[in-house]
C-alpha cells in the first residue's frame, strides 16, 4: 500500500469564507471530490460530491431550500446528507444517504474535517487569528497549484530562496547569508531569522517610508500539518527590535494554510495582514496584490520542482542546513499520519483503552 502523504484527522481550509454562498461549490479536499453551500441561515455544510443513486456529482445539481437535489435523476440530500425524496416512489431506502462532513468557520476561513467525525474538535482549528482581528488589516487570496502541499510547506519554512526567487520584492543578500535557530515541539515547528543593521528589500522599504539600515525579522511557525504563519517586518536599525521593540517600525503576518487537493494538487490559502496604517483600504488591495505577485513567483518554481520530482522517481532529497525547518516540519506530518495508521490498525478494544 502507498504510504499516505497527508493525515486526514485534521482541519483543512476548504474556501475563503466569502466564496460560500447559498450555491453549489465543488471542492477536492485530500482526494474526496465535496460539495459546499451555506444554508438559508449562513451555515455552512459540506458533503460528499457524489449521489448515493449513480455517483453523479451533486454540484451539477441544485438547491432547493436547504438541500441539494442531484442534477441526474432528481433525488434530494438534506444537509445532514441523508436522502429525502427519490423520483416514482413513496418509500425511501434507508441506506440512501451521502457523507457529511464536519465543517466550521474560523478566522475568515471555512474548515472540512476529512477524517473520523468523532475527533473533530474545534479547538484543533489553526491558530489565524491576525486575519480577523481588528488591530490588523488582511487580505488574501487562494491559488491551486500543482504540486504536493508538503513542498508549499517546505517553500514557507526556508525563506532563503527569497534572496534567488524574489530579488525584486522581498528578497536581498542578507537573508541567505543571515544565521537562524531552529525548534520545535510536538505540533510545530519554529524558524527565527534577524537581520540586524541592514538595507531593506524594495518592499519593505516602501512599507517603512524611510530611509536608512533597518533590523529585519522573519519568526516562522509551521502548525502541523499544514499551515505556516510568518511574523515579519522591519525596525530602525539599533531600536530595540530583536530585545522585543518593535515601535519604530512595521510589523506584518503572511498567513498560509495549504490544503491537498489530490497527492500532487494542493489549494494554497493565504493572507498578509499588517498593524500600521489599518484604515487604508487602497492599501490593503495593493499589498494583496503585491503579495500575490510574489506567491506566482513561487508558484511556478514549486510547480516545476513538482515536474522534476515525477520525472525522477527514485532521487532522493538532499538536505542543507537551511532545511532545518522544513525537516521538522514533514517529522510532525509523519507523525500524524503514522499516528492514524496505527490507531486503524489497533483493535478497537485496545483502542477504547
Amino acid at each position: 500500500m502507498t504510504r499516505p502523504t497527508f493525515p486526514l484527522n485534521a482541519w483543512y481550509a476548504a474556501a475563503y469564507d466569502v466564496e460560500l454562498k447559498h450555491a453549489l461549490l465543488a471542492r477536492r479536499i485530500c482526494n474526496k471530490p465535496v460539495v459546499l453551500y451555506r444554508k438559508k441561515d449562513g451555515s455552512p455544510v459540506a458533503l460528499a460530491d457524489a449521489c448515493w443513486h449513480r455517483l453523479v456529482p451533486l454540484s451539477l445539481g441544485r438547491l432547493e431550500g436547504d438541500n441539494v437535489v442531484c442534477g441526474y435523476h432528481g433525488l434530494e440530500f438534506d444537509e445532514t446528507g441523508r436522502c429525502v425524496y427519490m423520483p416514482s416512489q413513496d418509500t425511501i431506502n434507508p441506506s440512501a444517504c451521502v457523507k457529511s462532513y464536519p465543517i466550521a468557520e474560523k478566522h475568515r476561513f471555512v474548515w472540512i474535517w476529512p477524517g473520523d467525525p468523532a475527533l473533530a474538535d474545534p479547538a484543533l482549528i489553526p491558530d489565524m487569528h491576525w486575519n480577523q482581528d481588528p488591530e490588523w488589516a488582511a487580505d488574501g487570496k487562494m491559488i491551486e497549484v500543482k504540486c504536493d502541499y508538503r513542498l508549499v510547506v517546505d517553500n514557507l519554512m526556508d525563506l532563503t530562496h527569497e534572496t534567488f526567487v524574489h530579488g525584486s520584492s522581498i528578497g536581498n543578500r542578507a537573508v541567505a547569508e543571515a544565521p537562524f535557530e531552529a525548534s520545535h515541539s510536538d505540533r510545530f515547528a519554529f524558524i527565527t531569522r534577524w537581520m540586524e543593521n541592514i538595507d531593506p528589500p524594495p518592499f519593505w522599504k516602501k512599507q517603512y517610508g524611510k530611509e536608512g539600515k533597518v533590523d529585519r525579522w522573519q519568526i516562522i511557525r509551521f502548525e502541523a500539518p499544514c499551515t505556516v504563519t510568518i511574523d515579519v517586518g522591519v525596525a530602525e536599525a539599533g531600536s530595540g527590535a530583536p530585545q522585543g521593540d518593535r515601535s519604530k517600525g512595521v510589523n506584518g503576518y503572511v498567513l498560509n494554510t495549504i490544503t491537498p487537493s489530490t497527492d500532487k494538487t494542493c489549494l494554497y490559502f493565504w493572507a498578509f495582514a499588517r498593524n500600521y496604517d489599518l484604515g487604508n483600504q487602497a492599501r490593503t488591495h495593493e499589498l494583496r496584490e503585491g503579495v500575490a505577485g510574489v506567491f506566482c513567483e513561487d508558484e511556478l518554481v514549486l510547480e516545476a520542482q513538482q515536474e522534476a520530482i515525477d520525472a525522477n522517481p527514485d532521487h532522493k532529497f538532499y538536505n542543507l542546513n537551511i532545511d532545518a525547518g522544513s525537516m521538522w516540519a514533514r517529522k510532525l506530518i509523519d507523525r500524524m499520519i503514522d499516528a492514524e495508521a496505527g490507531a486503524s490498525s489497533a483493535p478497537r478494544t485496545i483502542a477504547a483503552e
